[in-house]
């Protein structure tokens, strides 16, 4: 059976169409577009409109538009709204509505993509599983991964994110989730915050959307937890929290042999082994906090955390690659995608623990952290990971604060932008480096891990390859 009939969609947006269509499937992106799907013309930063023609060319079954374009001829495959975005949001609405999955939803100051990605992995085990795709996790990527529900999934899982004040809440309402994961709270976003917990309030706003029986699973680490727990009070909804001082859920011994993790944690009654290809406190935590979240759902929690080791970080989000560079091996640690003081932190962390003979950090500027920003990069200087990494190279105005706050031994050089860092990075590295490179994705960081790619020129194809880890 299709994902949408033309009868369908036209009930679910309140639109008109003239043909009799099927969907396959929902996008607005010509360029992943794939036969059969129902193209939805969303005006952001272009007009959709625009790449109707287009869509319908490369065998989009529909599109759903709020007028005709010039450059298309007939309303057969048009489905025609009054407003595009509330359209997409109605067959949220609807896809949700028929779907018996079990639907979680994640949110949180860092972690949410890496735990829905865990969360994925367990689950595709156990039945049809549907997860938010890449990081789109904003008032169009949350109706629209509804909209994009299978009829027959057994399991759905929702990212939600926020960059001001107010938008979780009616997001969380439109995924209606029965069981909501926050990850932790940081100061991200903090421009568009008063304080902390501030952005607390906005995260704990997850839990207004949960079902009637929903379950609301909290980091008992993270700060602010009064708010969470004031959140939880006021929906009257179920909790359970996780963490090494939480009794419900907590991790109870941590091992590092080889890159890999091998963890021990106790939910409930149950006491589970769990093995990560990846080290990182943090990422043990988030799979703690996605398992506790499976023990109140119809799910296998032993066999989820069997297939854990399945897992491992995604490109920009902590994935490690092998190269090898004419000077010899290096190992590179992509965390470009974002950064915060949390998460910075974390990956700082992870490469202070590395066996390599240096590590080397390639860092930029941690975004959108309000007026004490430059506070917040000095600051790094003064984790104790510092102590075990060699060298920091920095990039970008921000992080020139962290750049003069380092001892004089670890301070690599500074660069303007990312630009300037990612031409010169092939002369920063030598043999057996460890190198980590970190920064919010609008710092242009992604060109320092291109350039570092580059450099391999006896595999070509390693830079793609995660790197193998022993069992």
């Amino acid at each position: 059976m299709s994902l949408w009939s033309a009868q369908e969609a036209a009930l679910a947006t309140g639109g008109e169409t003239a043909g009799d269509w099927q969907a396959e499937g929902v996008s607005i992106d010509t360029r992943t577009l794939q036969a059969g799907d129902l193209f939805v013309a969303l005006a952001d930063q272009r007009d959709g409109h625009d790449f109707v023609a287009e869509a319908l060319q490369k065998g989009a079954s529909a599109a759903l538009v709020s007028r005709r374009p010039a450059d298309v001829l007939s309303d057969e495959n048009l489905l025609y709204v009054q407003d595009v975005q509330a359209a997409l949001e109605g067959l949220a609405r609807a896809a949700r509505q028929r779907s018996a999955a079990q639907v979680i939803a994640i949110t949180g100051s860092a972690g949410k993509t890496s735990t829905k990605e865990m969360l994925r992995v367990m689950l595709q085990a156990q039945g049809t599983t549907h997860a938010s795709y890449a990081s789109y996790n904003n008032h169009w990527g949350v109706p629209l991964t509804l909209a994009s529900l299978p009829r027959d999934a057994a399991f759905a899982v929702v990212e939600i994110g926020m960059s001001n004040p107010g938008e979780i809440a009616p997001l969380a309402r439109l995924v209606r989730p029965d069981a909501a994961l926050i990850t932790t709270v940081a100061p991200a976003h903090l421009a568009a915050f008063e304080n902390l917990e501030g952005i607390a309030r906005e995260k704990a706003a997850i839990v207004q959307g949960l079902t009637a029986q929903g379950y609301a699973v909290l980091n008992a680490e993270a700060p602010c937890r009064s708010v969470m727990e004031q959140a939880v009070a006021a929906k009257g909804c179920q909790s359970l929290w996780f963490g090494s001082g939480a009794a419900q859920a907590r991790i109870t011994q941590l091992s590092v042999k080889d890159g890999l993790m091998q963890v021990m944690a106790s939910i409930g009654d149950l006491s589970l082994k769990f093995e990560l290809h990846t080290v990182g406190r943090h990422f043990a935590m988030n799979a703690l906090g996605a398992l506790a979240l499976l023990s109140k759902l119809n799910a296998d929690v032993e066999k989820a955390a069997r297939v854990l080791a399945q897992w491992q970080p995604t490109e920009g989000r902590g994935m490690r690659h092998q190269l090898h560079a004419s000077f010899g091996a290096v190992e590179l640690i992509d965390d470009a995608y974002n950064a915060n003081p949390v998460s910075m932190q974390a990956a700082l962390d992870v490469l202070a623990q590395a066996t390599s003979s240096r590590r080397v950090a390639f860092l930029g500027d941690m975004k959108e952290l309000g007026a004490d920003e430059r506070a917040h990069h000095s600051a790094l200087a003064q984790l104790p990971a510092i102590r075990n990494i060699d060298l920091i190279h920095t990039a970008g105005p921000l992080m020139a604060a962290l750049h003069h706050s380092l001892p004089v031994e670890k301070r690599g050089q500074h660069f303007a932008n990312a630009k300037e860092m990612a031409a010169c990075v092939e002369d920063l590295l030598q043999a057996d480096d460890c190198i980590l490179v970190k920064a919010s994705l609008s710092s242009g960081l992604r060109q320092v891990v291109d350039a570092i790619k580059i450099i391999s020129q006896s595999d070509p194809d390693c830079a793609a390859r995660p790197v193998e880890r022993k069992r």
